[in-house]
């Protein structure tokens, strides 16, 4: 499963890095390039909430086998687009495949654990996340810089294909209730509602801010439609399409804003580092992604341990841990000047990674700590939406902070320095209010007092 999900979150960041090569050499402005990401994350978002029926309803097996095959044909297709409108739509099918892979893989490898060892299940789980935002930026600059645009999208076929054949051999077919019904309203309720906030969070940029008509319009009508369902969810007799009462969960409440705030920790900073190596940093977009590479590198050495401590220690003290060495590593670019040596970034960005990887594990475990087997597609599909929302708040809250330092520092390198260090002591201020939170998952001892 982890070779299919690579291809996903590789996929997301590589096009990213190359969406300027794409809109000068498909000739489209901006307004239309844009919707190469755009349609990709609302499609993907659409798509995570019916993970839940579907799994049920089909077994674990075939939705994975057909959103994986769904993602490759998406991929097959945007490589060999005439033009922006074919590449646009084929962008949206990538996202419907890989919106249902992910929640997908989350369920089946915690309901393999059975309850065992899920600090080590949820590691292997967060490894494509951790990882997709550090190396993908590096593989997508190679490709822009020694091939053509096409091959940021043949690049996953290999992924796909393997993945494809080493889940149709090992993966075991799952359970199915063939009497699953859809909730058809809370389906029309949640999806759009979704949609419509990601394209809100999407439009932050180009609109300026957040309180422009095409940013705050989507924003309102997708919180109302969320609300709508979940009132709607905690009324019905029968089984809601999320079961939002998850949430009355003191650990899982605590493990989901933790995921939304982890969103704002990793993504948003992952927005400034690449920029602060290319404006105050002066290098080229290859060499600021090969840069971020060491930051990887931490999250490989703390991934292992701190699923290991989490089964031992329980959830709190290691992601109190996790995210105090992420401020740590984060400190020095809020500190820089356009003179620092790189060498010292780079160390930063190893500790910063080694906070990333202790972070992660603990919160996914403690979400699924004590669910039932039955619920725990819905924990699923709760964590990965509030962590993709979170990931798009993040980013455009420091965007918009950034581009209003730069406004108010509009100089050459030392006051691009002046306006990236404001901006990093937000992703530190978030960081530290996401350690606060942390009190509020559950210790070894709280587990271990209430039986579970």
């Amino acid at each position: 499963m982890l070779t299919g999900a690579l291809a996903v979150v590789f996929d997301t960041t590589i096009v990213n890095i190359a969406l300027e090569t794409l809109g000068r050499q498909l000739r489209v402005p901006v307004s239309t390039v844009q919707w190469i990401t755009t349609g990709y994350l609302l499609a993907l978002g659409m798509a995570v909430p019916t993970t839940n029926w579907l799994t049920g309803r089909f077994g674990g097996k075939k939705v994975w086998l057909a959103a994986l095959a769904l993602f490759l044909a998406g991929s097959v297709g945007a490589s060999l687009a005439p033009d922006a409108t074919t590449l646009i739509v084929c962008r949206v099918v990538q996202g419907a495949g890989g919106g249902l892979m992910l929640p997908v893989m989350q369920t089946l490898l915690v309901q393999a654990a059975n309850g065992r060892s899920l600090g080590r299940a949820t590691a292997v789980i967060a490894l494509p996340a951790l990882l997709g935002p550090v190396l993908g930026p590096v593989l997508g600059g190679l490709i822009v810089q020694h091939l053509t645009w096409r091959w940021i999208f043949w690049v996953n076929v290999p992924f796909c294909l393997a993945g494809l054949a080493l889940a149709w051999r090992f993966m075991p077919s799952g359970e199915r209730d063939r009497d699953a019904a859809l909730d058809w309203i809370g389906l029309a309720l949640l999806c759009p509602g979704i949609a419509a906030i990601i394209f809100g969070l999407s439009r932050v940029g180009a609109g300026g801010g957040f309180g422009h008509a095409e940013v705050l319009l989507p924003l309102v009508a997708g919180a109302t439609l969320v609300a709508c369902f979940a009132v709607r969810a905690l009324r019905t007799d029968g089984t809601p399409l999320v079961d939002v009462r998850l949430l009355g969960n003191s650990s899982f409440s605590a493990a989901s804003a933790l995921m939304f705030l982890s969103g704002f920790v990793l993504y948003g900073a992952m927005l400034l580092i690449p920029l602060y190596f290319q404006q105050v940093g002066g290098r080229d977009a290859l060499t600021a992604g090969i840069l971020l590479a060491p930051q990887g590198i931490g999250v490989l050495l703390s991934r292992g341990p701190a699923g290991t401590l989490t089964d031992r220690l329980g959830a709190r003290p290691v992601t109190a841990v996790g995210l105090a060495v992420t401020a740590l590593g984060t400190l020095p670019f809020a500190w820089a000047g356009p003179g620092i040596e790189t060498w010292w970034l780079v160390a930063a960005l190893v500790v910063r990674g080694i906070g990333l990887g202790a972070v992660t594990i603990p919160i996914m475990t403690s979400a699924y700590e004590g669910l039932a087997r039955d619920r725990v597609p819905h924990a699923s599909v709760i964590t990965r939406t509030l962590q993709q929302i979170g990931g798009s708040f993040g980013t455009a809250v420091l965007a918009v902070v950034l581009n209003s330092e730069l406004a108010r520092h509009p100089g050459g390198p030392p006051d691009a320095a002046a306006a990236f260090g404001h901006t990093f002591w937000w992703s530190v201020g978030f960081t530290v209010l996401a350690l606060a939170v942390s009190a509020w998952l559950p210790s070894r001892l709280t587990r271990r007092a209430t039986g579970r």
